[in-house]
């Protein structure tokens, strides 16, 4: 098994300051140590460690903890996509074999970012060197990511934590649901179910709460694109990494062991072109 999602720091309140202190719980060091404990504890063997800091700093820092532990199996880093020195940038990057995609956290950029000319510029660099581009959003910007994949059916792309559906109060489900369907018509990109218990209630989420939009996610994207994703530690604002795994496992318990073994390895090795 394979977690897609999971994020490491060093915390430092002033680079940090996203964590606020109604997140006091995740106002401290996660490293790989700690996340393996979880890991061994649900049955699961390696990760993908994903940015959680805008710097290329944070790429190397993924990458060099991807280097001393086995079961990191890949690093999704950050770069400037809207710099004109992009193109020596992944050129610099490109020998990282556990390098396997980019992020920029665009959920909090203006109306627009995705589909700005210096923006596509970046993601028409990135095509010509087979590493994947995760989408990190909210649900208001789907409309743009559909303009953005629409450009590129060659680039393979991820959507994290299903575009953040306001799951805890249920507003806007049907326009997200419709963007949803449109996006997930595009096979080059797949689908996290990662991030959900976050935008829940944090103290009084339930199973049920969640399947409108595991449903909507199965549905369109299918179990030969969808990526099981825990986004540890910031789940344990909300849930334990065995709870999050839980949702997951329990929605797919009714499918074949091959579409489970899908959803919790094989579309994360497709989609990340993983080598081990």
């Amino acid at each position: 098994m394979i977690d897609s999602h999971v994020h490491f720091w060093n915390y430092d309140p002033i680079k940090d300051a996203w964590i606020t202190d109604d997140m006091k719980v995740i106002q401290r060091d996660f490293t790989p140590v700690d996340l393996e404990i979880e890991l061994i504890a649900s049955g699961v063997n390696g990760c993908i460690a994903v940015q959680a800091d805008q710097s290329e700093q944070e790429t190397e820092f993924l990458l060099s903890y991807a280097d001393e532990y086995e079961f990191i199996k890949g690093v999704v880093g950050w770069i400037d996509f809207r710099s004109e020195n992009l193109p020596k940038r992944l050129e610099a990057f490109a020998h990282y074999e556990k390098l396997v995609g980019w992020r920029h956290i665009a959920q909090p950029e203006p109306t627009g970012f995705l589909i700005s000319p210096d923006f596509v510029r970046g993601i028409a660099a990135l095509e010509n060197y087979q590493r994947t581009y995760d989408i990190v959003i909210h649900r208001g910007q789907l409309k743009e990511v559909i303009s953005l994949v629409e450009q590129f059916p060659k680039q393979r792309f991820v959507l994290d934590h299903l575009a953040k559906p306001d799951i805890k109060n249920k507003q806007g489900d049907e326009e997200w649901k419709q963007d949803i369907v449109t996006l997930s018509k595009h096979e080059n990109v797949y689908g996290k179910i990662s991030g959900m218990v976050t935008e829940a209630n944090w103290y009084s989420w339930t199973y049920d709460n969640m399947l409108f939009y595991l449903d909507t996610m199965f549905e369109n994207f299918g179990t030969n694109r969808l990526l099981f994703g825990s986004d540890w530690p910031v789940c344990t604002l909300a849930a334990s990494y065995q709870q999050t795994k839980q949702i997951v496992d329990q929605y797919t318990y009714r499918l074949s062991d091959d579409e489970r073994k899908a959803v919790f390895e094989t579309n994360a090795i497709a989609c990340y072109q993983l080598k081990y």
